[in-house]
């Protein structure tokens, strides 16, 4: 395994302050939030694959504003059937439960044979409905793992993933486009061994790759991080930005990898 699977960190954090922009709509029967840049139209879409606590909380919702002002159509769906796990839930918290579905109240559970429909509907609205010619995927946390999954031709084109989770080696090793990843100094899921084994396959796999580590931070800091703390504020910055750069550098080219 390149990552290893999501922990209590996946869903602690702070919210932050600001009014998302884009619009909640349902897209078969999974809801997603969608977000268009000031043009109204892009050739060039971004689908956002979130981290455990969902597509409605503001953080979230707040990045995909960000990517949309950065002139990408925007959609991020709802991964869990609306079984998210609250920001800084407390009490008792079975993950393993959580992922067989047992907290869901139909049973839905949250493992690839679920997850995996919702991100290939996503991505063939996004081509003909909003008429994207190049998909770019964001995945954080729980999301990276799906971002790994489709970097296929004719799915995602180019990929990007902070702190990512439970991605599997022979996942990484299939991939067919390019792929950045915005590591914490601090993270028990994509530790330091699981940082290195990803870089050895990178580098095997003759694709373009970026691996930027943000010292000063701990597993989640991209999506929930105190903005408070200097050193959280400008990793979760600067992240954002390592994204955006990738896309547009990578994204917008002719000849994708």
């Amino acid at each position: 395994m390149a990552s290893y699977p999501p922990q209590s960190c996946c869903y602690q954090g702070f919210e932050h302050d600001g009014r998302p922009q884009g619009s909640l709509s349902m897209l078969n029967d999974v809801e997603v939030y969608t977000s268009h840049p000031p043009t109204k139209s892009s050739e060039n879409g971004i689908l956002i694959l979130t981290d455990i606590t969902g597509h409605r909380v503001p953080n979230a919702q707040l990045i995909a504003d960000q990517f949309a002002m950065n002139g990408y159509f925007a959609i991020m769906p709802d991964l869990f059937y609306g079984d998210a796990v609250p920001l800084n839930k407390p009490g008792q918290f079975d993950m393993q439960k959580w992922r067989n579905g047992g907290y869901h109240p139909e049973g839905k559970n949250h493992l690839p044979p679920t997850v995996d429909p919702i991100v290939e509907s996503c991505l063939r609205e996004m081509r003909t409905e909003f008429n994207c010619k190049r998909i770019g995927a964001v995945g954080y946390c729980f999301g990276g793992k799906y971002v790994v999954r489709h970097l296929h031709p004719g799915k995602i084109d180019v990929g990007y993933t902070a702190h990512p989770s439970h991605i599997e080696e022979a996942e990484l090793k299939a991939i067919q486009g390019p792929l950045a990843i915005a590591a914490a100094e601090t993270d028990g899921i994509f530790s330091v061994e699981k940082r290195h084994v990803t870089e050895g396959i990178l580098r095997g796999l003759s694709l373009p790759y970026q691996i930027n580590l943000y010292g000063g931070v701990k597993h989640g800091f991209a999506v929930r991080g105190d903005p408070a703390i200097p050193d959280v504020r400008y990793a979760k910055r600067s992240a954002f930005v390592q994204g955006v750069e990738w896309f547009n550098e990578h994204l917008n080219q002719k000849n994708l990898v």
